[in-house]
């Protein structure tokens, strides 16, 4: 056996469990310790500074410096009674992760500590060193951090972490939060207009967002002696464990101890900084799990589970574990998403997409239902590709996750309801009749409590009182597919009020002319709408006869943020203009070259220098064993048998690695970037991984387990 597997099993048969203790008995008693909230704020600002502050939040008001250098004193001085020693700009760039600066309190001239105002509300990184997609240059490094003061500023170790949005010098986005404001701002104004039609109270809505991120851990010694974990985050070569899932003991079963202790671990810490963590479970596969918080306001569930995120990876080092995010870290296993639940609030209250007693809300209920699907059909591509990456594509569409194809599953007894919506033309009221009883309207929320199903092969589900975007990955930033969620969305309110308004203009009774918008969208969006086995190859066939797009690669679904009619809706809204968005296309393109390139050479050095090593020894070791047998007079058939698999799989690998590197060169000359990266996709991943993991995985079969030198899936996935 290698060395370095050997001694990844023996320090896993040495470790122990740490128990983890919370720092009260009550979580009420810690929750959001590390984070300067409201409440801190009214302690220790003055009354006129706390209402700025809190117009800022909750009006959107531009804080003045006056008021920042208040702030920054209170917050400086809280964050210094915590024990810290540093602050940092703290925000989301288009790198996929969390980017941090950190700058001490402490002025050396002045010797004391120090938090100014200015360096609350601005900092100057260097935006050149970070994805831009071509809008900066090297040498016009310049880009600002702002705060947001809409995300609470936190604690983090013994930094000060103030949330920030990231944009260049000209002032063009650089990170995932601005695009999400500017988009949650348009379906606020689209949504609120619309709400107006049924409510007049109605000043503005909130959206709200819960995250159920599911995950992978194993053992960090494990981890580390698997280079392929370490280099691209997921299992590159390896044959499937005789035992996965297909017992299905995992799911929801007991919580390995040493996993256990790890998640009350990071749990404390994330409720410690207000993450309003709640479920905690085992998910299908083996060392597969799942932790869910409840809903927040959309931006500031998105600052969460990236925080979140961190934290789980922080607190991991600590139990000598290590959390897998990609979304197929293990081929032939579930792989692993992040189910985005979304839903609208108004400021009276009212959940739009919760069916209530009230006939008048219920046909505001129906409004925004059949105007979300409405959105999901006339912009698919776009919703794909929000959640496009190399990772997910090893996901989707596989036997564990929504296809590729957008669809919209609402339950069978709703979908009845709007058949009958639809195709009630024939409908009149006259004075004092009930229209809503006529329509089905009533009778909503006992159709939704009693027969709303779930269904987990459907990227995009209706469950009870908001929707469910399953498709979502669980490496990803969830602003970019919550932007494109509600961008549609809030194109399709405000045409659906331009529709009715235009019909109640030419005389129509408001409600009926709300129907009959109502009507013809669910006429045009029937397409979308599927209720069946999203996993099944007759719901392929079946969609490509609706016209349902079903794009399958990273590399051709990202066309749908470049088109024409995408980037006027976009700019038409001011979430991004069309440098942002061929930026951000070009950042992505190069984000998924870059990661196959990774991949394929890690499979040309692995199987290169560590299994053909291997393979060949114990090919020469049978080859002896064969000689001896044939020098005794014995029958060896059936070792030169295995002698001969050996050989085959041998030449299989140095043939197409050797292929694969020539093709590799060729793909790197191409110059534009879509085609490279469909070069990528097809002529090296398409052509040549699958029939290299294959053979590999087929000598993991025949070659002496003890001269195996990669750690096996049953060793990965069962030892902790």
């Amino acid at each position: 056996m290698s060395n370095q597997r050997q001694r990844a099993l023996n320090i896993v048969q040495t470790r122990t469990t740490e128990r983890v203790f919370a720092p009260a008995d009550k979580i009420s008693d810690f929750f959001a310790d590390d984070v300067f909230t409201l409440e801190k704020m009214r302690s220790t600002l003055t009354p006129e500074t706390f209402k700025k502050v809190e117009a800022v939040i909750k009006k959107g008001r531009k804080i003045d410096l006056e008021t920042a250098s208040e702030v920054a004193s209170a917050v400086k001085t809280w964050a210094l009674s915590k024990g810290t020693t540093h602050y940092t700009h703290w925000f989301q760039p288009l790198t996929g992760s969390t980017a941090e600066k950190h700058d001490s309190f402490f002025d050396a001239q002045k010797g004391i500590e120090v938090l100014k105002g200015s360096a609350l509300i601005q900092q100057e990184p260097d935006a050149s060193s970070f994805p831009n997609g071509g809008i900066r240059s090297t040498f016009e490094a310049r880009g600002y951090t702002a705060w947001d003061p809409t995300s609470p500023i936190f604690i983090w170790g013994r930094t000060l972490c103030i949330p920030t949005i990231f944009v260049s010098y000209t002032g063009e986005a650089l990170d995932h939060k601005v695009p999400l404001l500017k988009a949650v701002e348009a379906v606020d104004k689209a949504a609120t207009k619309v709400c107006q039609l049924f409510d007049r109270n109605v000043t503005g809505v909130s959206v709200s967002l819960g995250v159920e991120q599911e995950y992978f851990v194993i053992d960090k010694a494990l981890f580390n002696a698997r280079p392929d974990l370490v280099m691209s985050g997921r299992t590159i070569f390896g044959h499937h464990p005789a035992r996965g899932q297909q017992l299905d003991d995992h799911y929801f079963g007991a919580i390995p101890s040493r996993v256990y202790n790890f998640m009350k671990d990071f749990e404390i810490e994330s409720l410690k900084l207000g993450i309003p963590v709640m479920t905690r479970h085992n998910e299908v596969a083996p060392a597969q799990f799942e932790v869910a918080p409840l809903y927040e306001d959309i931006n500031i569930a998105t600052d969460h589970n990236s925080l979140m995120m961190d934290v789980m990876d922080r607190v991991a080092e600590r139990h000598d574990l290590k959390v897998l995010f990609h979304e197929k870290p293990f081929a032939g296993l579930n792989g692993s998403g992040k189910h985005n639940n979304w839903s609208i609030i108004t400021t009276t209250g009212v959940n739009v997409f919760q069916p209530s007693s009230s006939a008048r809300e219920n046909l505001q209920f129906l409004t925004f239902l059949v105007t979300t699907i409405k959105a999901i059909h006339e912009h698919p591509g776009m919703l794909r590709a929000s959640i496009a990456s190399a990772g997910n594509d090893h996901r989707l569409g596989a036997n564990e996750a929504p296809p590729a194809i957008m669809s919209v599953f609402v339950g069978s007894e709703l979908t009845s309801v709007l058949d009958e919506l639809a195709n009630n033309g024939n409908l009149k009221v006259d004075k004092g009749d009930n229209m809503y009883m006529k329509l089905g309207i009533d009778k909503i929320p006992q159709i939704i409590l009693d027969n709303t199903d779930r269904n987990r092969t459907s990227p995009f589900a209706f469950t009870g009182n908001k929707f469910e975007f399953r498709a979502v990955g669980s490496d990803q930033n969830v602003a970019e597919p919550m932007t494109v969620l509600n961008l549609i969305v809030a194109n399709q309110l405000k045409e659906f009020y331009n529709e009715v308004s235009a019909l109640i203009s030419k005389g129509d009774d408001k409600k009926m002319a709300i129907v009959n918008v109502l009507r013809k969208y669910i006429k045009d969006s029937k397409s979308v709408l599927f209720e069946g086995d999203g996993y099944s190859e007759e719901w392929a066939d079946e969609a490509k006869k609706r016209g349902l797009p079903n794009v399958k690669d990273t590399a051709r679904a990202l066309d749908a943020y470049v088109t024409k009619d995408s980037i006027k809706m976009f700019e038409e809204f001011k979430v991004m203009n069309a440098v942002e968005l061929e930026a951000r296309n070009e950042i992505q393109l190069e984000n998924y070259i870059l990661k196959l390139q990774i991949e394929a050479r890690l499979m040309g050095e692995i199987a290169m220098n560590m299994i053909l090593p291997a393979a060949v020894d114990y090919q020469s070791r049978l080859m002896d064993n064969a000689s001896k047998l044939a020098g005794l007079g014995l029958d060896n058939t059936h070792v030169m048998a295995v002698v001969n698999k050996v050989n085959n799989h041998i030449k299989t690998i140095q043939t197409k690695v050797e292929a694969m590197n020539d093709e590799r060169g060729e793909v790197n000359h191409i110059e534009e970037s879509r085609d490279r990266a469909i070069a990528y996709c097809d002529r090296i991943k398409g052509k040549y991984f699958n029939e290299i993991r294959n053979a590999v995985d087929k000598l993991e079969l025949l070659v002496d387990d003890e001269d195996w030198p990669l750690l096996k899936y049953r060793e990965m996935l069962f030892l902790r």
